[in-house]
């Protein structure tokens, strides 16, 4: 007991630590258990935050701030519909379409499977093959089952859902940007009077978080676009869906550009089969993934987050386990926050030496 109060002792002794220390549970505890039933407030709060580097702009050109958060949100709202009535009516139409044809992927792929065998006779026999088409084929219907159930039995929650959204999120994006400084007086006024290193803390995360989850955004709209025309250009099938989870695949570094070449390298080939256009989709997506990495990312995000790959890795799999998708999104962020917690933590001073080492000194 007295060795965990003399750590308490030696790191909590800071009125300012210990202020630091409640706002960050409190905060956690509230996102954990109220963050599903806040989800709109929530998304709203995420969207004014990348909104407002946009309004500081405009306001450094001169612009009034009721006038640059009026363009902005203007902006955004016709954004909003544009995503609403007209995009995911084509995602939903490309996913349907990419059920009806699981029945001719699989023919063909049973068709690809069954040739292993006679091309590889001494890895590959005809009882593993065929053991292996029929999991496949089980595996298929049951996710096609769960796929059909699941829209229509939460097709009409997903329009509801889609609704609030569609009404909520507009009107809490724009009150949070216009009445900003009033919201934020109010919050102050429930923090800790010695917030010095909060403030500190929260200057540092601010300037990082808000270059990234910006640029992020950017990343997603750019690779989405470019590799949309490609795929277009190129006739594969399913180019939109394909092209949105292109683009999303950024938000998971070193993971998601992997695991979302399967997908794409499967729909090319048992559309083209191995021809010309199969290689001239993989080598088209190839160059997307290469000038992603090596351009976009260094020109959106130079000095921005410094992380090791390592942490990087374990950030996505604890806060997307916690938080899903959202978690996912902002695992780099969360874990930059964490990061700048512990620079800015004060280091507790060494302990004094035990009495008889001061008296041999003295000697």
């Amino acid at each position: 007991m007295q060795l965990i109060r003399d750590w308490f002792r030696r790191h909590f002794d800071n009125p300012q630590v210990v202020g630091l220390a409640v706002v960050l549970l409190v905060g956690f505890g509230f996102f954990l258990f109220f963050g599903n039933m806040l989800a709109p407030v929530i998304a709203a709060l995420v969207l004014a935050y990348l909104l407002e580097g946009v309004v500081r702009h405009l306001e450094r050109w001169g612009m009034p701030r009721i006038l640059g958060v009026t363009v902005v949100f203007l902006v955004f709202f016709a954004g909003l519909l544009l995503f609403f009535f007209l995009l995911i009516p084509v995602l939903f139409r490309q996913m349907t379409q990419l059920v009806d044809e699981l029945p001719k992927i699989l023919s063909a792929s049973q068709a690809l499977l069954l040739q292993l065998p006679e091309q590889y006779p001494q890895f590959f026999s005809e009882e593993q093959i065929t053991d292996l088409i029929l999991g496949i084929r089980r595996e298929a219907i049951e996710f096609s089952q769960r796929l059909l159930t699941s829209f229509s039995l939460q097709s009409v929650v997903v329009m509801i859902t889609l609704l609030v959204y569609l009404l909520l999120l507009p009107f809490l994006v724009f009150f949070f940007l216009k009445d900003k400084r009033r919201l934020l007086g109010w919050l102050s006024r429930y923090l800790p009077r010695d917030r010095e290193l909060l403030v500190t803390i929260w200057r540092d995360v601010d300037a990082q978080i808000g270059n990234y989850v910006r640029g992020k955004f950017v990343e997603i709209l750019i690779v989405w676009a470019v590799t949309y025309v490609t795929f277009s250009l190129l006739g594969l099938s399913f180019a939109m869906l394909l092209s949105l989870a292109v683009g999303l695949s950024v938000i998971i570094p070193y993971v998601g550009a992997a695991v979302i070449t399967v997908p794409v390298g499967l729909i090319a080939y048992f559309q083209f089969g191995f021809s010309s256009e199969f290689a001239w989709v993989m080598v088209a997506y190839a160059i997307i993934q290469a000038l992603d990495g090596n351009v976009l990312v260094p020109l959106l995000f130079s000095e921005v987050v410094n992380l090791h790959p390592v942490a990087i890795i374990v950030a996505i799999l604890v806060f997307g386990g916690i938080w899903g998708f959202w978690g996912v999104f902002f695992a780099i962020p969360l874990a930059t926050v964490i990061q700048a917690i512990m620079k800015a933590w004060p280091s507790s001073p060494p302990d004094p030496p035990p009495e008889d080492e001061k008296a041999g000194d003295a000697a």
